[in-house]
């Protein structure tokens, strides 16, 4: 297959390349080579190259910027899509994109999960930019894949995992928030997740897509630092807190992170638990 892969240089994207690179002509760019919000350079660009599917990892994913960044946001997010959708469908082309549960309002009570269809109540710039190119997709284009992940973490870049090694190796104690709940979910995982849907051909949707179970940012980090055999002190402290604590000013977080993959695993797609996932990254970058 030939696929185009946008916003080539991130996390998820150098999985997405590496699992797809066997067999597959790829198509890497990044904003240098190809800019989505450009509507006519998109459709040029995949009207020249005619590829089969079209994954789109470009997005402006900083949750706090997005709150005074302005036009941009909406640009990336909402705008980007929509012509990486027409330029799709001018082409017969599939387009997979990734979304978030920043979606979802993040308010539902914490013994429940999210389904694709419950309701959806964004309440941050980002959250709101990413809806909306959501809707775009499914505006401009039937053949489409848009996969919700969220707490995603790999070997690219800046996360949450690499934060943590490094502050428990240098702290004796740290305050990590254990009220808000999600699924921890590695970049390698989401990637085989959407190449098994590609590779199934499983049917046209949304598909929430995050790592099995679920946890809190104060569990995780207990886990990494139990995996790793890191002393540190962890104490557990509300959203609230931490924010008065560490004198931050941030975009509202979402309370419940948590999303069904019942849908997913309906169609034959296996989904490992966030700890097997952990694990493995811990395993891949030499710390266990």
């Amino acid at each position: 297959m030939k696929i185009l892969i946008t916003g080539a240089n991130g996390m998820l994207a150098k999985e997405i390349k590496d699992r797809f690179s066997n067999g597959n002509e790829l198509i890497c760019t990044d904003v240098a080579e190809l800019d989505i919000t450009d509507k006519d350079a998109v459709m040029n660009f995949v009207k020249e190259n005619k590829p089969e599917y079209i994954i789109n990892c470009a997005a402006f994913t900083a949750v706090d910027k997005a709150e005074t960044a302005g036009e941009i946001v909406k640009k990336i997010n909402a705008d980007g899509p929509a012509n990486l959708a027409k330029a799709a469908k001018e082409n017969d082309a599939v387009l997979v994109h990734i979304s978030t549960d920043y979606v979802f309002g993040g308010d539902l009570d914490v013994n429940k999960d999210y389904k694709e269809d419950d309701p959806k109540n964004p309440v941050t710039a980002y959250g709101i930019t990413k809806l909306q190119g959501e809707e775009q997709i499914q505006e401009n284009t039937n053949k489409y894949y848009i996969f919700r992940t969220a707490w995603l973490y790999g070997i690219g870049g800046n996360n949450f995992v690499k934060t943590m090694l490094k502050l428990g190796e240098d702290r004796d104690e740290l305050n990590v928030v254990c009220d808000q709940h999600g699924s921890p979910t590695y970049a390698k995982d989401l990637a085989e997740i959407i190449y098994q849907a590609v590779e199934k051909q499983i049917p046209y949707g949304v598909y929430n897509s995050t790592n099995n179970g679920y946890t809190t940012w104060y569990d995780f980090t207990k886990a990494i630092f139990e995996y790793t055999g890191i002393i540190c002190r962890v104490n557990p402290v509300t959203t609230e807190q931490y924010i008065e604590i560490m004198k931050v000013t941030q975009a509202k977080r979402p309370k419940n992170s948590q999303m069904s993959k019942e849908k997913l695993e309906s169609v034959g797609i296996n989904v490992p638990e966030w700890e097997d996932g952990l694990k493995r990254y811990l395993q891949e970058v030499g710390r266990i």
